[in-house]
C-alpha cells in the first residue's frame, strides 16, 4: 500500500485480482460506473449493473426503452474499438472517513449469446437483479471485463445498512 497524500490514507493496487475485503465491498453494492474509450481515447463513463465470476466482472445489456438496437449503445461500440475499460465501485459518505472505493481496469470482452460464458453471465445477473426477469435478455450481449489490475482506497467495510 502506498499513502495517499491528500486523505492520509492506503491505496492498495494489485495484478492478482479482488482480495476477499475488496470482493465483498463490490458485491455489497447495486451499481457501479463503467469507463470505456473510443478510438480517439474520448472518454464515456455510464452507470451498469455488474455480477462477479472468478476473474471477471459481467456487465448486462438489459432492454433500454430509448434505443430498439443494443448494439448502437456507445459502450459496446467503444469497447469493439478499444477494449481497455475500467469500472469503479464507491461509496460517499458525509463522513469522509468512510470514503472508500475499488477500481478493476482489464480488457474487456463482447459475449454473444449462445456461448456457454454468455449463459453463465445472464444467469449470475439475473441472481443478482431480479428486475432482469421481466425483461428479454437472453438475446443481448454481455461485457465481460477481465481484470488485469485491481486498485482499491479508503474505507472498504460493508455496512449491514442499504448502500
Amino acid at each position: 500500500m502506498s499513502p495517499d497524500p491528500i486523505a492520509g490514507q492506503d491505496k492498495a493496487t494489485s495484478a492478482a485480482g479482488l482480495d476477499a475485503r475488496q470482493r465483498a465491498f463490490v458485491l455489497a453494492h447495486r451499481v457501479a460506473r463503467l469507463a470505456t474509450a473510443d478510438a480517439a481515447g474520448t472518454p464515456h463513463v455510464v452507470p451498469v449493473c455488474f455480477a462477479i465470476g472468478d476473474a471477471t466482472l459481467y456487465i448486462g445489456i438489459d432492454e433500454k426503452p430509448k434505443r430498439p438496437a443494443a448494439a448502437g449503445l456507445k459502450r459496446l461500440r467503444n469497447i469493439v474499438a478499444n477494449p481497455s475499460v475500467a469500472v469503479v465501485v464507491d461509496r460517499y459518505s458525509e463522513d469522509w472517513s468512510r470514503l472508500g472505493w475499488v477500481m478493476l481496469c482489464g480488457p474487456a470482452d463482447i459475449l454473444a449469446p449462445g456461448k456457454a460464458e454468455h449463459a453463465t453471465a445472464q444467469a449470475l445477473l439475473l441472481a443478482r437483479y431480479p428486475q432482469l426477469r421481466a425483461m428479454r435478455i437472453d438475446g443481448l450481449p454481455v461485457i465481460a471485463l477481465r481484470i488485469a489490475r485491481v486498485s482499491a482506497w479508503g474505507d472498504l467495510s460493508v455496512d449491514r445498512t442499504p448502500l
